[in-house]
């Protein structure tokens, strides 16, 4: 069911209540009884006012149970494909539809070619068999660097150091992008009845008198959310003194009100005790796939083996999901390239190693509609941990109509999954820009290779960066991602 705007009815009992509590939440109170079926509970409803880019986005909660099957393959074909209907369809079809089409090939000389029919899935075997073998019409790969070679990284988390991040947003104020006010910030933390973290409770924040959300989100493994809220409560209502905060998971309601320049972060308990079970993790691998990434995608293939038979060890031995997503852009053979969740690390490594790193062009590339694959397009699972691993050298294309990463960027905090964006070697300072707002705004990280002279990629790994960062520290990319997954994993009761 898609979250947009939730309708209310209510009793006169209900009414009573409301006027009882005049225009307020009452301050972090659990109901335990089950949850009713008007969510989140109404606020003295009126009718939505915020308009255009603070309108909450739609999304789907994560509602996967398991992941237990074959990756399915879906791709949004290029210009290059469009022009080459029967290549695309080479790509896409089974062994019989191949030689199918190579005789049409033949007969069909001189014909314009159609456009490219809609997206489609595909298991993994012919994905495997066909879909991977290679672009049927592309450039030669760059030369590529040996796989085994090092690749250093290093990280900041910019909630951490929040005052050093709002520097770096005042110095770079002129970039060209989809600016979010995030210098307003509160830490939302929901506990169970023994204080311990309440990990993936749904978060909606309203305004008074209004039960439509201005925002949704989901506690991570802590049990915790930054909320902010210029970035989502319209300038018109910027001044409203208090928000309301609504909580729930399973059977059970909390509220509590925001008060506007508090310093103190707002805790809020669910009531019953939480059950340990075995952790889950969805973790998604997001790549540029065009021609300048062939040395990053060559690291990352030679390095996925070892990487995730180590995520599989961490303590709680947690349940994964594998899932990837590769991206170009519109004039090359394909804008994304989708691989839904599979719990077979083999399978996916097997996908991961046919993606070869051919086209783009201009500077900016498809990652708007990549991000948007990823948040909206996969089956993320209910009670899971959810990183997204982003390696990318190069920001999103604003002058394209269609999703914007600023909007899905916010659909990710509302379904819990935190972006860990990697720059790659020749990430401009718009694609910094991007990639830390991204990393910010969803409580993930800033990530991003570094060399023995920080502007000579060439020049191998070492600790220098051209970007504007301060205070990092610095390891190889495979044993930093491991980290990161780590550190998010053991927040988490072990089963």
């Amino acid at each position: 069911m898609k979250l947009k705007r939730f309708a209310t009815a209510p009793t006169l009992l209900l009414i009573a209540a409301l006027a009882a509590c005049a225009a307020s939440f009452d301050e972090q109170t659990a109901l335990a009884a089950p949850a009713p079926a008007t969510w989140p509970p109404a606020w003295q409803d009126t009718p939505a006012t915020s308009p255009g880019a603070f309108t909450p986005p739609t999304f789907e909660p994560p509602s996967a149970h398991h992941c237990q099957r074959a990756p399915t393959t879906r791709e949004v074909p290029g210009r290059q494909a469009e022009e080459n209907d029967v290549a695309w369809h080479l790509r896409k079809d089974s062994g019989d539809k191949l030689r199918a089409a190579s005789e049409a090939v033949a007969s069909s000389a001189g014909r314009a070619a159609p456009k490219a029919a809609a997206p489609a899935a595909v298991t993994a075997e012919r994905e495997l068999r066909t879909l991977m073998a290679g672009d049927a019409v592309a450039p030669a790969p760059l030369p590529q660097s040996p796989v085994d070679a090092v690749v250093t990284a290093g990280v900041v988390d910019d909630n951490a150091d929040f005052g050093a991040y709002l520097a770096y947003r005042q110095r770079n104020a002129q970039q060209p992008v989809h600016e979010r006010d995030i210098s307003e910030r509160y830490l939302l933390e929901v506990l169970d009845a023994n204080g311990r973290p309440v990990h993936d409770a749904e978060v909606a924040v309203q305004r008074a008198r209004v039960t439509e959300p201005v925002m949704w989100a989901r506690t991570d493994t802590a049990g915790r959310v930054w909320l902010h809220p210029r970035a989502f409560v319209a300038p018109a209502f910027a001044a409203e003194a208090v928000l309301g905060v609504a909580v729930r998971k399973g059977g059970l309601q909390a509220r509590a009100t925001l008060q506007r320049g508090q310093s103190n972060a707002l805790q809020v308990r669910l009531g019953a005790a939480s059950a340990e079970q075995r952790p889950r993790l969805d973790l998604v691998f997001m790549i540029d796939a065009t021609g300048s990434m062939g040395d990053e995608i060559g690291k990352l293939k030679s390095s996925m083996r070892a990487m995730a038979q180590q995520i599989a060890q961490l303590p709680g031995r947690p349940d994964i999901c594998y899932g990837l997503v590769a991206y170009r852009d519109r004039g090359d053979a394909f804008i994304t390239r989708t691989h839904d969740f599979t719990n077979d690390p083999g399978a996916f490594q097997a996908l991961l190693a046919k993606v070869q790193a051919q086209g783009g062009g201009d500077t900016p590339e498809a990652l708007n509609e990549a991000l948007h694959e990823v948040v909206h397009g996969l089956a993320w699972r209910t009670d899971a941990a959810r990183l997204v691993v982003m390696v990318a050298d190069a920001p999103p294309h604003l002058d394209y109509g269609g999703p914007q990463y600023d909007a899905d960027m916010q659909a990710a905090l509302a379904k819990g999954i935190k972006l860990l964006a990697v720059g790659a070697s020749g990430l401009d300072p718009v694609g910094q820009y991007v990639f830390r707002q991204l990393a910010q705004y969803t409580a993930g990280r800033f990530v991003f290779l570094t060399y023995k002279n920080a502007a000579d990629p060439a020049s191998g790994p070492g600790t220098q960066t051209v970007h504007d960062v301060k205070d990092y520290s610095v390891q190889t990319l495979d044993r930093l991602v491991v980290r990161l997954v780590g550190e998010e994993m053991a927040r988490l009761g072990r089963g």
